[in-house]
């Protein structure tokens, strides 16, 4: 391996790292940030496959043994046209989430988070949902599987509500520009 295949070989392992570690946060603009990395790292490996260039590949130009290989080249130009769409998409998206809810991160599905309050065994609504402990519970459970069951959960939440004034989750940053409510016209 020539040592100009080993450094491209290590930038494009460098450019998926950092692509996946980027991918991987709440933050919309590092997800994009993340996908636009993923897309470089995906064309250089693509350029890598190809092997060396050698002559157009048109019938009766060159010999077979002298053209170049034109899938990986048509691969490379589909990766960029989709790696450009899904940009746009997660800008539109970025764009959207910071208008209605006043940051770009990616909160918690809050039907997501009701139901598996209902797998646990908790009650769907944390308004109908007795003292800590206690809802839905089987006799005997002493409730140590629910969500925000335990004597530190109060104090971690008057603390939070200190710093920062209270937002339930999916809560807008723009009051009143989308209302969003439950089956029973309550809002998550």
């Amino acid at each position: 391996m020539s040592p100009v295949n080993l450094t491209s070989a290590l930038v494009v392992g460098g450019l998926y790292t950092a692509g996946t570690y980027l991918l991987l946060q709440r933050s919309l603009m590092r997800v994009l940030i993340g996908l636009v990395l993923l897309g470089h790292g995906t064309n250089l490996l693509l350029l890598l496959v190809g092997g060396e260039s050698g002559q157009p590949p048109m019938v009766g130009s060159a010999r077979p043994e002298d053209m170049s290989d034109p899938l990986p080249q048509g691969m490379a130009l589909t990766s960029i046209v989709i790696t450009f769409a899904l940009t746009t998409f997660l800008l539109a998206l970025a764009y959207r989430a910071w208008t209605l809810l006043g940051d770009d991160e990616v909160r918690d599905d809050i039907e997501d988070a009701r139901i598996s309050r209902l797998e646990s065994g908790g009650s769907a609504h944390p308004e109908q949902a007795g003292p800590p402990g206690t809802a839905g519970q089987p006799d005997g459970d002493d409730g140590a599987g629910q969500l925000g069951g335990g004597p530190a959960d109060g104090a971690e939440q008057s603390d939070r509500e200190d710093r920062e004034p209270p937002r339930e989750p999916g809560e807008l940053a723009v009051p009143g520009l989308l209302e969003r409510c439950d089956a029973y016209g309550r809002r998550p």
